[in-house]
């Protein structure tokens, strides 16, 4: 039965990836009005385009009025979203369809797991994107520096609060999550978010380890220079008072 199973199921993956390409044939055609899978059933129409993602379901759109239709449909999008959005997404009920709820966790996060976590979803994609709080964070400081350090209040950041490094000498900052929260089957990067202040000093062009790891995977290390890489984004934004992100590594779950 499992083995049965496994075979319906490639079959229709592979059925679903010769159809995505017909599709978007038939909607860079301008010329054709109609689409040889018209004669479907929009409910099935709805459920096909469920398998493809959301980048091609605005496509195929396009195709003719019963596909613009059938995209319409909550059972299109209800795929993209979180299966969890009623507990994620306060006042759920009062968007007008699932294509409106979609967009609208495209453009807003929303804060999970106690608010120590942003989630929101890539557009094009669906994939689930995640911003830890440094509050979830482990940073220890070397002894006698407590004082040079503190917690504050921050309007432009989407936590309650940030931490706010005065003068350290030594710090290390340990992050981990359950993967089941990411979308499964996708590639992330890892990012260290970040804003400098009037009084930087820099970390004298000093390498900074980096490590990502998941359990079961390879390990991804490397070394890094915050200052120079600083320096590149300030020149590119021409601007100091910018909030900055640094690559750390890349996995796949």
């Amino acid at each position: 039965m499992t083995k049965t199973f496994f075979a319906i199921k490639c079959r229709f993956r592979k059925f679903v990836e010769r159809l995505k390409k017909t599709l978007r044939l038939s909607a860079s055609d301008q010329s054709h009005k109609s689409s040889p899978f018209d004669s479907l059933p929009e409910v099935c129409i709805s459920i096909i385009i469920s398998f493809t993602s959301p980048r091609d379901a605005c496509v195929v759109a396009s195709v003719s009025r019963t596909f613009e239709s059938a995209v319409k449909s909550s059972i299109v999008w209800e795929k993209f979203i979180p299966p969890e959005y009623p507990s994620l997404v306060p006042r759920w009920q009062y968007y007008s369809s699932k294509k409106e709820l979609y967009f609208a966790l495209c453009n807003d996060s929303v804060l999970i797991d106690d608010d120590n976590m942003s989630l929101w979803i890539e557009k094009a994609t669906g994939k689930r994107c995640i911003m830890l709080s440094a509050m979830s964070l482990t940073i220890t400081i070397m002894h006698g520096d407590s004082l040079n350090w503190d917690w504050i209040p921050y309007h432009e950041a989407r936590f309650e609060s940030v931490l706010k490094l005065l003068k350290v000498r030594w710090f290390e900052i340990c992050g981990r999550m359950n993967t089941h929260v990411l979308s499964p089957r996708a590639r992330y990067s890892v990012y260290i978010v970040f804003k400098i202040t009037d009084q930087y000093d820099g970390f004298a062009d000093a390498p900074i380890e980096v490590v990502v790891r998941v359990v079961g995977q390879e390990s991804s290390r490397r070394s890094i220079y915050f200052d120079e890489i600083i320096r590149r984004g300030w020149e590119r934004m021409g601007r100091e008072d910018v909030w900055m992100e640094i690559e750390l590594g890349k996995f796949f779950n």
